[in-house]
């Protein structure tokens, strides 16, 4: 009887899948043109993307230019001025369809594609998913919120949460002041621009517990660094980071 059931309701849902489809045809995660299954891209945009893989710095997760013989090889940047995040993952370079994808989730266009990303997301950040005690992501301040109406950070987190059954704090951390855009701006200036921009709450849950903080892009990683400074101050053991998408030339 159980059998039955079970094979009907996978029945059911082949049937409603199929009609979805005719009804609202999969589209690229990129450029919505027509694809086979949602979630996924087309190849004009996969031949596009660039997923990074090693060789990549260990902490900040830029990709290196030429190849490296240590598996945990660390760029300069950090070598000179360590983050105090611990490990940085990113899925894609932030430049072309990676950016046009990016972008697209941070202006309402396609806020659908995050339960699709998370999936990639999840394979990147296995490691860090797999010390993590609880998924933070990077706040907007209040006017931005606003605005904006979501904040695609958590977003990104809530559905990572939703896909791996960790819990999401999504009040951790609240950004305490408007910023200036980042734009164009380099490591240093970025740095001061976030300096004490943020304050962590909820220390008697995150005392002693490994943060995994959740953004959709990296570019200096001087966000990233001040979130999780605030994290330590309020007692987190350690921090991790995992974006969608990491600028290859910090700065640029």
């Amino acid at each position: 009887m159980h059998l039955a059931l079970s094979n009907g309701y996978g029945l059911v849902r082949r049937l409603g899948r199929g009609l979805l489809d005719v009804v609202l045809p999969p589209q690229c995660l990129a450029c919505d043109a027509s694809v086979n299954e949602p979630g996924s891209l087309c190849a004009q945009c996969f031949g596009q993307f660039t997923f990074i893989t090693r060789p990549f710095c260990h902490v900040c997760c830029l990709p290196f230019e030429t190849a490296v013989i240590e598996d945990e090889a660390i760029c300069g940047a950090c070598m000179k001025d360590r983050p105090a995040f611990r490990r940085a993952r990113a899925v894609f370079t932030y430049r072309e369809t990676g950016r046009s994808l990016v972008l697209k989730l941070k202006h309402a266009a396609r806020t659908d594609a995050a339960a699709h990303l998370v999936k990639w997301m999840q394979r990147q950040g296995a490691d860090v998913l797999a010390e993590a005690d609880y998924l933070v992501p990077v706040p907007l301040h209040w006017r931005r919120l606003w605005l904006r109406t979501y904040n695609q950070s958590a977003l990104l987190a809530n559905a990572l949460g939703r896909a791996t059954q960790k819990p999401v704090l999504a009040d951790a951390l609240v950004r305490t002041r408007p910023t200036p855009s980042q734009g164009g701006l380099d490591r240093a200036q970025r740095r001061r621009n976030v300096a004490g921009a943020f304050r962590a709450q909820r220390q008697a849950v995150i005392k002693g517990k490994t943060v995994l903080l959740i953004d959709d892009v990296m570019t200096t990683s001087a966000t990233a660094d001040a979130c999780a400074r605030a994290l330590l101050r309020a007692g987190a053991a350690a921090v991790d980071v995992l974006v969608l998408a990491r600028v290859p030339a910090p700065g640029n």
